[in-house]
């Protein structure tokens, strides 16, 4: 039977990725990540997971394995858009993903990679899912995090259009706003839903920033949020059809405000909206992103054609099938 590697797969969309993949196909599927003393173990508690293995272990792994392995992805990094060690960034997101490129590369084997719309900075490029170098130079990301999966996207654009060996499937997922069950070990990385929804529940007034911008009201920033099982399903597609290659924005190609992601909460526990408006701290004003919506003609035209979950319906599914109960684990 085939093996799959999910690398970060106890984290939040790869433990939904190996969940999947374990409950729904005839993978074995294999988890390479970390867990410590954190509750983490229970993103994957509810699945038959084959194997798992530590980071440090992964190229033993796929040297003892590679007879029945099919695919690697690759969903492993630092995912913190605040970490400030640099050195740690480039080991986990740039240099440990260009190495599994070159293993997959040599050994004719599918990858599928996590990178970020952090990429797109401050969004003046635009949010094209453009592979060519000369795109991917224009775009200059805001934190060190972003850096580090634009310096891999580039790093896969010399190699994918200079001719050089490859996998035999090669696709990274530019991945927007994603919310929904098994992100709760990511503290305040976690997703606005997941952060407000307690306060919605008891009817209390929710925390959104103040605008500083003429163009956009108190509340009214927009981002291209995403349900975790939109990323799950195009995963899915994508290892459904072995023939498609490139880089691809996962969000709904609709932005909407963090006013709607509030509203979309409290009517999701049947309560009334409540917002207050707060000082957005001064340090991050100069830098902050007022618009996120990503250009989704790629994946389309590639022949994706399943619907994204709508706002509402994704926070809907999200807060009452999960948050609301007493297992909120997928």
């Amino acid at each position: 039977m085939k093996r799959i590697l999910v690398t970060g797969g106890g984290g939040f969309i790869g433990s939904n990725i190996a969940g999947t993949l374990a409950d729904h196909t005839d993978y074995r599927v294999v988890v390479a990540d970390e867990f410590g003393e954190s509750d983490k173990w229970r993103n994957l508690a509810k699945h038959p997971i084959y194997e798992i293995i530590l980071p440090g272990e992964i190229f033993y792994w796929l040297e003892s394995n590679k007879s029945t392995l099919d695919a690697i992805i690759h969903m492993g990094a630092v995912s913190s858009t605040t970490e400030r060690d640099v050195d740690k960034l480039l080991s986990n997101n740039f240099a440990l993903s260009r190495s599994l490129w070159n293993w997959a590369a040599q050994n004719k084997k599918r990858f599928i990679y996590a990178s970020s719309a952090a990429t797109y900075g401050d969004g003046h490029a635009g949010f094209n899912d453009d592979i060519s170098m000369d795109y991917l130079r224009k775009l200059v990301p805001m934190n060190a995090y972003g850096w580090s999966k634009q310096l891999f996207d580039q790093f896969v654009s010399v190699a994918a259009n200079g001719n050089e060996p490859a996998p035999s499937q090669w696709v990274g997922l530019k991945f927007f706003n994603v919310y929904g069950p098994n992100e709760y070990h990511k503290d305040d990385q976690r997703s606005v839903v997941s952060q407000i929804y307690p306060h919605a529940e008891h009817g209390r007034p929710v925390k959104l920033f103040k605008s500083y911008h003429p163009d956009y009201k108190d509340g009214g920033q927009l981002r291209d949020f995403i349900y975790v099982k939109d990323c799950v399903k195009v995963t899915a597609w994508l290892l459904a059809n072995p023939q498609v290659n490139g880089l691809f924005n996962i969000g709904t190609g609709k932005a909407r405000s963090f006013e709607d992601l509030a509203n979309a909460t409290f009517a999701a526990v049947g309560k009334s909206p409540a917002v207050q408006y707060i000082d957005m701290p001064e340090q991050i004003r100069p830098n902050y992103q007022y618009l996120t919506e990503a250009d989704m003609g790629r994946l389309r035209a590639a022949g994706y054609t399943d619907q994204f979950y709508s706002l509402e319906d994704g926070v809907k599914d999200y807060v009452q099938n999960y948050l609301i109960k007493a297992d909120h684990y997928y």
